[in-house]
C-alpha cells in the first residue's frame, strides 16, 4: 500500500477479476517458496516510522503534503491522515552493530522532518494527545486515491456506521480516518522461507512481554484509556466486519487466532480465504513473481504480526512486526526493536505449537490494556507474573538471540540496557505522559510541546523529566 493508484473507485467486474488473480498467484507464491535456494541470504532488519506533524501549539497540523515536497526525500510518504507521515529506513544488516545504526538514522530523520514543518514540528508518540473528534472529518484524509479507495472499500463490505469502543469510550463514525490517530514504529525482519514459521510463531510469543514495556498511547480524546490505548482503536478504526461476520473470521486488524504450523503460504491462504478485497487495483505487464494482486491484498490486513513477500533480490520473505508504537526517542525505538528481534530469535529455537496459543493472545491484550503492571504467563513457567518481573527475566534470553545472530555485545547490551533501565524504574512513555499532564494541570498542548523538546534530544523516555 505504500504506492499511490491512478484512480479511486472501481467496478463489480474488477472486484471479481482481482479475486481470481488472488488465486492465481496464490499458486504461483507456493511454487515459488519451494523452489530450492528461495530467498537465501544474510538476515536484514528494516524500519518504518509514522510521525505526527503538529503546529506550535502543539495540535495536528494537517500539512503532510507540503512536507514530504520540501523534505524531496524518496525515504518520506504519506500517511492516512494528513498530520502523519511515514519514514521508511535504510534496510541493515541484522549482524555487527544494527542498532546503533538504526538510531543513529531515526534520529537524524525526525529531526529532519521536525526541521521542514514550518511553525510547527514533528514528534514520534502513538497517539498524539491533543487530538480532537473534529480532527476525523473526511477532509483529514490525504489527498490520494490509495487512501480514499480503502475507505470505499471497507464502506462497501459494512455499510453501516462504525460503532468505536474503548472502556468507556463510546463513537460512532462513517470512515477510516481514525486510523490516523495511531503512529507505528514498525520492524521488519528477513527470513528463509524454512524458518519463517518458528520465527513468526515466536514473535506472536515475545510481543507480549515486549509491549508491556513499552506503552506510549494512554490517551485518546481527553481519556486516559489503555497503556497502548493504539492497539484496541486500530482494531475498531478498520474492522470490516458486521455483525455476522464477526462470530465467523478475526477483522482485518488482528492477533490471530492459532500457530503457524506449515510457514508463510498458510497465512497468505488464509488472507485470499477469509477477506474480501478493498482495493481492486488490477496490474498490468508484472512479471508473474511479482504478484502485485497479491501484495495488495495483504497490504490490507493488518495483523500486529505478519507475513511479507517482497520480489527485490529474486524474491524473498520478511516478517513485519507492527505492534511497537512510535517514539518516544530514537534510543527508546532502538532499544524496543532490540527486545523484540533478541527474544523472538531466543524463542524461535523451538517448537512453541505445543503451548496454548490463547496464552499468548491474553498476553498481549493484557500487556496492551496494563503495560508492566500487567500479569503475563510465559511457556515452562508455572502461574503467572507481573510484567516487568518477567520483562528482567527475559533480557538475558534476547541477549542470547542477538549474540546469536551476530550482533556485537556492546550494541546489544547498550540497546537492552535501556529496557532493563526502564522497566525497573517503571519509566514508560505513557508513564511519563501521564505524569507530565498532571505537572501540566491537564494542558494536553504543553504536554506535547515538552514531549517533542525531550524526543528531539535522543535521551531515552526513562531520562526524560
Amino acid at each position: 500500500m505504500g504506492r499511490d493508484l491512478d484512480k479511486e473507485r472501481f467496478t463489480e467486474a474488477e472486484y471479481v477479476r482481482f479475486g481470481e488473480r488472488l488465486h492465481e498467484q496464490l499458486a504461483v507464491l507456493r511454487e515459488l517458496l519451494d523452489t530450492p535456494g528461495f530467498g537465501q541470504g544474510a538476515a536484514t532488519i528494516g524500519a518504518e516510522l509514522e510521525l505526527f506533524l503538529i503546529d506550535g501549539r502543539g495540535r495536528p497540523l494537517p500539512r503532510n503534503d507540503q512536507v514530504r515536497e520540501a523534505l524531496d526525500d524518496p525515504r518520506v510518504v504519506l500517511e492516512l491522515g494528513r498530520y502523519n507521515i511515514e519514514v521508511n529506513l535504510t534496510p541493515t544488516p541484522l549482524a555487527g552493530r544494527p542498532f546503533e545504526r538504526l538510531s543513529g538514522e531515526v534520529q537524524e530523520t525526525i529531526i529532519k522532518v521536525d526541521d521542514a514543518v514550518e511553525g510547527g514540528g514533528a514528534l514520534p508518540i502513538g497517539i498524539l494527545p491533543t487530538l480532537d473528534a473534529g480532527d476525523f472529518t473526511v477532509g483529514a484524509m490525504s489527498d490520494q486515491n490509495r487512501y480514499r479507495a480503502m475507505s470505499r472499500g471497507i464502506r462497501r463490505l459494512r455499510l453501516e456506521p462504525f460503532l468505536v469502543k474503548i472502556e468507556d469510550l463510546e463513537l460512532s463514525v462513517e470512515d477510516v480516518i481514525l486510523e490516523s490517530a495511531n503512529t507505528s514504529w514498525q520492524v521488519h525482519l528477513r527470513t528463509p522461507p524454512e524458518r519463517f514459521a518458528r520465527l513468526f510463531n515466536a514473535a506472536q510469543l515475545a510481543i507480549g512481554p515486549v509491549l508491556a514495556a513499552c506503552g506510549n498511547s494512554p490517551f485518546f480524546l481527553g481519556r486516559q484509556l489503555w497503556e497502548e490505548t493504539r492497539i484496541a482503536l486500530m482494531e475498531e478504526a478498520v474492522d470490516d466486519r458486521d455483525v455476522q461476520r464477526r462470530e465467523r473470521r478475526d477483522g482485518r486488524v488482528t492477533f490471530g487466532s492459532d500457530w503457524v504450523h506449515e510457514g508463510a503460504y498458510e497465512l497468505f491462504e488464509r488472507y485470499v480465504r477469509d477477506y474480501d478485497p478493498v482495493v481492486p487495483d488490477l496490474a498490468e505487464g508484472a512479471e508473474p513473481y511479482e504478484l502485485p494482486e497479491l501484495r495488495l491484498h495483504q497490504g490490507t490486513i493488518w495483523q500486529w504480526n505478519r507475513p511479507v513477500y517482497d520480489p527485490a533480490d529474486g524474491g524473498h520473505l520478511r516478517i513485519e512486526l507492527r505492534a511497537l508504537p512510535a517514539g518516544p526517542s530514537c534510543a527508546d525505538m532502538a532499544a524496543n526493536t532490540a527486545f523484540l528481534l533478541g527474544l523472538t530469535l531466543s524463542q524461535a529455537e523451538r517448537d512453541l505449537t505445543g503451548y496454548r496459543f490463547a496464552q499468548a493472545y491474553q498476553n498481549f491484550y493484557r500487556a496492551a490494556m496494563h503495560g508492566l503492571d500487567a500479569k503475563l504467563s510465559w511457556p515452562g513457567r508455572d502461574g503467572e507474573f507481573e510484567a516487568a518481573e518477567l520483562v528482567l527475566e527475559l533480557l538475558p534470553e534476547a541477549r542470547e538471540g542477538l549474540l546469536g545472530a551476530g550482533v556485537t555485545p556492546s550494541d546489544a547490551d547498550r540497546a537492552l540496557g535501556v529496557i532493563g533501565q526502564r522497566t525497573r524504574l517503571r519509566r514508560t512513555g505513557a508513564v511519563w505522559q501521564r505524569e507530565a499532564l498532571a505537572r501540566f494541570g491537564g494542558d494536553r498542548g504543553r504536554l506535547v510541546r515538552r514531549y517533542r523538546e525531550l524526543a528531539l534530544s535522543g535521551t531515552p523516555v526513562h531520562l526524560w523529566r
